[in-house]
């Protein structure tokens, strides 16, 4: 499969450099938080680990019938914090795609703040189709081993 769950490598590099900001307090001198987004991808897409930033041409889901090119803006619902020597987050659940007719494979999580850098990839394991109805995806329990995005 082309999608393959990961964790972006740039985006642990992006770490190290401080390029992401999932605080609830800007912790930066623009005095202001980044702005993450969630964008759905057909299976003819490629993401997986060497994944680096965002594009709307690489086969993200087409503009139109419940999707707009460049995904939805999500909320850090549980700020990053810790359990143990796990480091996690999660963003508010559900995502949702209204009045949708689509089909996707995955999905790019991204900082649009940062210039797109790509921060998980999400393969959903097989192609879904939504006709007419509300898309969503529910974001796993937020702890140290299931939280959507977590460094152990």
């Amino acid at each position: 499969m082309p999608i393959t769950q990961a964790m972006p490598t740039s985006f642990k590099v992006d770490i190290l450099n401080g390029y992401q900001n999932f605080g609830t307090a800007p912790v930066r001198a623009t005095g202001a938080t980044d702005t993450f987004k969630i964008a759905l991808y057909t299976s003819s897409a490629t993401l997986d680990a060497t994944t680096g930033l965002y594009s709307s041409t690489t086969n993200e889901v087409p503009n139109g019938s419940g999707y707009t090119t460049g995904g939805i803006t999500l909320s850090v619902s549980v700020a990053p914090t810790s359990t143990g020597t796990t480091a996690y987050l999660s963003f508010a659940s559900p995502v949702t795609w209204t009045s949708a007719t689509f089909s996707t494979a995955g999905a790019l999580i991204y900082n649009s703040t940062q210039g797109g850098r790509a921060v998980a990839v999400l393969s959903f394991g097989s192609t879904i189709t939504v006709t007419g109805g509300d898309f969503n995806i529910i974001f796993p329990t937020a702890a140290a081993g299931t939280a959507i995005l977590q460094i152990a």
